[in-house]
């Protein structure tokens, strides 16, 4: 921890946030002690259980949960306190953003994308195919209103979802055999994640989501042929090399993506406006660490996996990701006519993406 003037810095914001909150989630002001009125009592300490569905040995995308329960007890003092719950240990991982908002668990640790079986819009707060770079998708969300329609559906559902982590993008999948045309995943049994699945539909591949926790085994028994699941560092933590060497790259289907803090509204409501603030920032915080501490992981990952397990790491031919963008293109009218609340998300991102353009191809080096 770093200290200024031998004092953590940590250690002066949550004295600042405990004054702040004075009575807790009371709200109301803490007393001077020159009024000769006694201090007003410590905040009142709150507890969230935190149902999540990455496993906590999951680095970054589990092991981030974690991080997040601890920045949020340092800053508040002690007084807001996330309790870490493994996938089942609540309820079954692919069950916990509905729970919250059942209001059967507080809070989950998950992704946007894994309520889409609610409303395929969904999948748009955590990832698009072919969609923007990691800068421009938090540009978006920030300040060209993805965060006012996000809270708008997930209000719909009694959750108040908090932006709280975003990742580099991901690896596109694990594959036993080389592939070298699409006549090669056809017939293919495939586990991937939110939009991407209905381009590989689209491909002749049958697909299906499964829990993290459960995409190993699926691989290891041939119940999938293959499987994507997310960047080199989270992959090499589930050992897919040992059943699958051909490891292809870009991850089209996930550019970057965002994971959130779900949070029952009613309990939410009820927290201290200090608290709901503490979330957001330590959600900022964990946003930032995703996208520093997941760039400086991958290439260490990749080249272990290649050195010691001899995993083929693999590109995608101009060819076959014409082929995925143009199933892309039909899949995105497909769910616009089909879906008012997807149109409207897709083109609030796609106004503000060729708004953006002027600037993203102008700005960055190539």
């Amino acid at each position: 921890m770093k200290k200024l003037f031998g004092i953590s810095v940590i250690a002066l914001f949550a004295t600042a946030v405990v004054g702040l909150a004075g009575c807790g989630d009371s709200g109301s002001p803490q007393q001077g002690a020159s009024s000769g009125e006694a201090a007003a009592p410590a905040a009142e300490k709150v507890t969230l259980k935190m149902a999540s569905i990455f496993p906590a040995s999951l680095q970054l995308l589990g092991d981030s949960g974690v991080k997040l329960t601890k920045t949020v007890g340092e800053i508040s003092g002690g007084t807001l306190e996330l309790k870490f719950f493994e996938p089942g240990a609540l309820v079954p991982g692919l069950e916990s953003i509905p729970a919250v908002a059942k209001g059967s668990v507080e809070s989950a640790w998950s992704s946007p994308g894994f309520f889409a079986g609610t409303d395929t819009t969904f999948n748009l707060f955590s990832t698009s195919p072919f969609g923007a770079n990691p800068t421009e998708f938090l540009a978006w969300m920030y300040y060209g209103g993805g965060i006012e329609l996000m809270d708008e559906m997930f209000a719909a559902h009694n959750i108040k979802a908090i932006p709280c982590q975003m990742i580099p993008p991901e690896a596109s999948g694990w594959f036993r055999k080389e592939i070298k045309s699409l006549d090669d995943v056809k017939g293919m049994k495939m586990r991937f994640f939110g939009l991407g699945a209905k381009v590989m539909d689209k491909m002749g591949v049958a697909t299906q989501l499964l829990a993290p926790g459960d995409i190993f085994q699926a691989l290891q028994l041939g119940t999938i042929d293959a499987t994507e699941f997310s960047m080199p560092s989270s992959d090499e933590s589930f050992g897919f090399f040992q059943v699958a060497k051909y490891y292809y790259f870009p991850g089209w289907h996930q550019p970057a993506s965002f994971n959130a803090l779900f949070i029952n509204m009613d309990v939410w409501n009820k927290l201290s406006a200090q608290h709901q603030r503490i979330l957001e920032v330590a959600c900022g915080d964990s946003v930032r660490d995703g996208l520093a501490r997941g760039d400086a992981a991958q290439a260490p990952a990749m080249q272990r996996m290649v050195d010691k397990h001899d995993v083929k790491v693999m590109n995608w031919s101009k060819d076959m990701l014409d082929a995925y963008k143009k199933a892309w293109d039909e899949v995105v009218a497909e769910e616009s006519a089909a879906n008012p609340n997807f149109k409207k998300v897709y083109d609030s991102f796609s106004k503000f993406r060729k708004e953006y353009a002027l600037w993203g191809q102008n700005g960055y080096l190539k």
